[in-house]
């Protein structure tokens, strides 16, 4: 091994779906000169073997030793990793990261950091004590937009901010894939409120600079389901599109074999864990939300009026400040409409709902009390979640840069967001106000 290979960064992915991608070709391609990929793991022998072919096709790269997942522990060892990047099932991030932050490794982590109040304290308990650090890879944060709106909010153009009201909406290509594959059923993900609007809740924890402090909620599966999809003449007889006569003319369908990177990771990977990409979204054994609304109260005094909508003709959110000086608006329009799944090539960029080339909107406006309003920012959005990914990336395997805007985001403010969605699903439970604080016990 050469004195440059010995000095990079040694890294391990656990994980190795659709979403490693992003963060197996940063490590493998850009950031090469720094970074080493030397482990691989996951309950999937035939993903990782997609990724190591990929690896070699793209960058000419050897393959990266593979671990089954009851070996992450003596892969680390073996390796001699420096840092983990978590991108496996919500359910499951706890166990890797708090195994590695134990070893002493430092951790970085797909969002949500985990899924419910419990795993929560685990991580928050390890990493108190570990040498390690917990990143959070929040890649909204690193929007250039989202920057802005920061920007503006801690400038004091709108003075005390009073309450903020946010609606994201998920289109129809977009919000029907939560319901097609093991975000499903909530015991793996948490629902969309965790899985989903952890982003959001992180983002308006960001730009306000304040603690959640209650949270109440309603939510409800209101169009995916069999019930609604009989109800609305939206159903369909099968369990899963591939093979299946009556998915053929099904707009919600997913058709795998159609897109060579989600045929290779899923539909030719499925004899080893009985996984199927492609399940019907007015099937049975849907257990999470598609319509939820929320209040929060902030620790300082300001408050959060949220709704997240995943059956919408156009994706894209709304989001006004209210204060003592003004208002702040922003709007994001990611497509105007959604076009059925035939004939696209299904991508990373589809599955996560990626902005439409030439129908991306982002109107950011400033209206101070007394005067006219001022137009802050109008234009198209980047790729890659608004230009955030290629950001965030760099953050976490580039330079070390200031961050005055304080981007960067650990394990505390992995917790937050993750409680208020916590928070939410316990008040739909119960019907009642919910207290943060009362979550980690």
């Amino acid at each position: 091994m050469s004195a440059a290979a010995q000095e990079r960064r040694r890294y391990a992915v656990v994980g190795l779906g659709a979403r490693a991608q992003t963060f197996v070709n940063a490590l493998a391609g850009p950031y090469a000169d720094r970074a080493q990929l030397v482990g691989f793991c996951d309950v999937n022998q035939t993903r990782m073997a997609v990724h190591n072919r990929w690896l070699a096709e793209k960058f000419g790269a050897a393959a990266v030793p593979q671990y089954e997942a009851g070996d992450f522990a003596r892969m680390l060892t073996e390796q001699r990793v420096g840092t983990v990047v978590v991108t496996s099932m919500d359910r499951t991030h706890d166990d890797y990261i708090v195994t590695a932050l134990e070893a002493g490794l430092d951790v970085i982590t797909e969002k949500p950091m985990t899924m419910d109040p419990e795993r929560c304290r685990r991580i928050l308990a390890a990493a108190e004590i570990a040498p390690g650090s917990v990143r959070v890879a929040f890649n909204y944060r690193y929007n250039p937009v989202h920057e802005k709106v920061r920007e503006v909010l801690a400038s004091g153009a709108i003075g005390e901010i009073g309450s903020v009201h946010f609606e994201w909406l998920l289109d129809v290509r977009h919000g029907a894939d939560y319901f097609r594959r093991w975000h499903r059923d909530k015991a793996n993900a948490g629902g969309l409120m965790v899985h989903k609007a952890t982003h959001h809740f992180d983002l308006v924890n960001w730009w306000i600079g304040a603690e959640p402090v209650t949270v109440f909620a309603d939510g409800k599966l209101f169009f995916y389901g069999d019930v609604n999809g009989k109800k609305r003449g939206l159903a369909r007889d099968y369990e899963r599109a591939a093979g299946a006569t009556a998915a053929a003319d099904d707009p919600f369908a997913i058709k795998l074999a159609d897109s060579a990177q989600l045929r290779e990771l899923y539909l030719e990977a499925e004899h080893e864990d009985g996984y199927h990409r492609d399940q019907n979204v007015f099937a049975p054994g849907i257990t999470i939300e598609d319509d939820m609304a929320v209040l929060v109260r902030y620790s300082t005094g300001a408050s959060l009026s949220y709704h997240l909508t995943a059956y919408s003709p156009w994706e894209g959110y709304r989001i006004g400040f209210n204060g003592s000086a003004g208002r702040l608006e922003l709007l994001v329009r990611e497509n105007t409409f959604a076009t059925p799944p035939e004939g696209q090539q299904y991508a990373t960029a589809v599955q996560h709902g990626d902005a439409k080339p030439g129908e991306t909107e982002a109107l950011l406006t400033l209206h101070p009390l007394w005067e006219p309003p001022q137009t802050l920012l109008h234009g198209e959005l980047g790729q890659g979640h608004g230009g955030g990914d290629a950001r965030l990336l760099e953050s976490l395997f580039g330079d070390p840069v200031e961050d005055p805007l304080g981007r960067g985001a650990d394990h505390h403010d992995g917790a937050r967001s993750l409680l208020v969605g916590l928070a939410a699903n316990r008040s739909f439970e119960t019907g009642q106000v919910v207290q943060v604080s009362s979550l980690l016990g």
